[in-house]
């Protein structure tokens, strides 16, 4: 095969950079223009491809600047909103963070550049091979901020089929994989001594992923349980004053009121805005009264713990009353909105770096499922959700996954469906119903392909109801995580690397 020397203008690379992070996020929730999955990476490499690897470090910022400017635009309205801080100190703040992001992938194209091969096809396995390590990367350095992993967009796509054997970042490395191989292919199509391999290969992975896609991999448990999610609408900028607890209390008791006796009703994130040891009558009376009903109540509740000097820790708990039990403690805190980075530069900064419960301490791993009559429930807080690793462990004795949280946050922007995308991805990786009760929205039901049941709108309160079936068995995901993943990415760079210097040489 003859080398590719095609490299583009530097206007037109800076542009495709820049629409191939803008059509990232615009593939996923809630624009689901998945194709656009498979256009991003491929407008990348071929804005990078044959550059030198300062212009390939520009160029990947910019795509960077364009993905995180657009995919977590929600940020601001935390901010400005809730911060609450001038539009321009907001703006500024998104601005600075979305520029630390952009540095990610700008690392990404410079390795590309530097290190690999600007000809052949083994440079496009490299290429696939650096973007998946990318997402790896993001899913636990400096705690991690997996938000848009290209994997997501492919929940409505034969693709989806690898979540169960590989997770998202398998999911991501065959989108990509596609993507890229259909760009190489028409920039190939008369040089290629056998087009027609890479196209039964492209094919042939759309193929598999259906094929997957179609088998089960668990099983029910047990009889379906009848569950009742909880959305109580409570305004955030009421939700912490003590004068309002006993009021929002009593929203969500009259919301529950008719759902008594089914098997779990699910209230959101610090639902009791009381903390747990100082609510030890209210969760007995809670605890006697969802037992006499043959109901499990989870309620997310904040809590405190005091450190060997004294200081008060918050914690952001879920508890399970009534015929079930169990308590559990978040492990992975929100930066900001439970601790603040930088503490002894930032705190009382703006309003923003000092929010209620911005002091938070995380729970310990190896956490014990809560229990729902039947059922074994993994339970994920918030952004929790986020984690393919840690869901998977949380779920590791559990027949049920849910996840509480308090969107408001987030006001009407793009942030909360993006935020459901990533549980329903927790979903099909496992293999388990998910139930998800929010404050706003959006609270909905999951079954174990992934796929949204049944859901309530945004900014109404109401109760979702419906019925789950507990599952056992374990998907390969479930078994072995995202490791095969990443070391088959790093078996992509290296023989990419390897070939394409080889193919220099000669």
């Amino acid at each position: 095969m003859k080398p590719a020397a095609v490299r583009l203008a530097p206007g037109l690379a800076v542009l495709c950079a820049l629409v191939s992070g803008v059509a990232l996020p615009l593939a996923l929730a809630p624009f689901d223009l998945w194709p656009l999955a498979l256009l991003a990476p491929a407008l990348l490499l071929a804005a990078v491809h044959g550059q030198s690897p300062r212009f390939a470090l520009l160029l990947g910022y910019l795509h960077g600047i364009g993905r995180y400017g657009l995919g977590v635009s929600w940020i601001y309205m935390s901010i400005h909103v809730y911060g609450p801080a001038p539009p321009w100190l907001a703006g500024s703040l998104v601005g600075l963070f979305v520029l630390a992001m952009a540095v990610f992938p700008a690392l990404m194209t410079w390795l590309y550049a530097r290190f690999n091969p600007r000809v052949g096809l083994p440079a496009a396995a490299a290429f696939c091979g650096l973007w998946v390590l990318l997402e790896w990367l993001l899913t636990w350095f400096l705690t991690g901020f997996p938000w848009l992993l290209v994997g997501y967009a492919q929940l409505a796509s034969p693709l989806a089929g690898f979540a169960p054997v590989g997770g998202v970042l398998l999911v991501s490395l065959v989108s990509v994989a596609s993507g890229v191989g259909l760009w190489w292919l028409g920039l190939e199509m008369r040089a290629l001594r056998r087009p027609w391999a890479l196209a039964a290969g492209l094919a042939g992975i759309w193929i598999l992923g259906a094929a997957l896609a179609a088998q089960t991999w668990t099983r029910p448990a047990g009889p379906p349980l009848e569950v009742a999610l909880v959305q109580g609408v409570i305004p955030q900028d009421i939700k912490w004053q003590s004068e309002n607890r006993q009021a929002i209390l009593e929203r969500h008791l009259r919301l529950s009121e008719p759902h008594w006796g089914r098997d779990l009703v699910l209230w959101p994130e610090a639902a009791i805005t009381w903390f747990a040891r100082d609510a030890g009558g209210l969760l007995a009376e809670l605890d006697a009264y969802a037992a006499e009903h043959g109901s499990t109540l989870i309620t997310g509740i904040p809590d405190y713990d005091r450190g060997e000097s004294g200081r008060a820790f918050f914690q952001n708990t879920a508890i399970a009353v009534g015929a079930g039990e169990g308590r559990y403690v978040k492990q992975r805190l929100v930066p900001f909105g439970e601790y603040v980075p930088l503490e002894g530069l930032l705190r009382g900064l703006i309003t923003f770096f000092d929010l209620p419960m911005s002091h938070a301490r995380s729970g310990p791993s190896g956490q014990a499922p809560l229990t729902a009559g039947r059922a074994t429930v993994a339970m994920a807080i918030c952004y929790e959700v986020v984690y393919p690793e840690l869901v998977r462990e949380l779920a590791r004795d559990a027949t049920l996954l849910a996840t509480i949280s308090n969107d408001t946050w987030f006001g009407d922007s793009i942030g909360p469906e993006q935020h459901l995308q990533k549980a329903r991805m927790r979903a099909l990786e496992l293999g388990r119903w998910l139930v998800r009760s929010t404050n706003d929205g959006v609270t909905a039901i999951v079954d174990p392909d992934g796929r949204e049941v049944a859901r309530l709108p945004r900014f109404e309160p109401g109760v979702l109801e419906g019925s789950v079936v507990p599952m056992t068995g374990r998907t390969p995901f479930a078994v072995v995580g995202s490791t095969p993943t990443v070391l088959l990415s790093l078996l992509l760079v290296f023989a990419g690397v390897t070939l394409s210097w080889r193919r220099r040489s000669v």
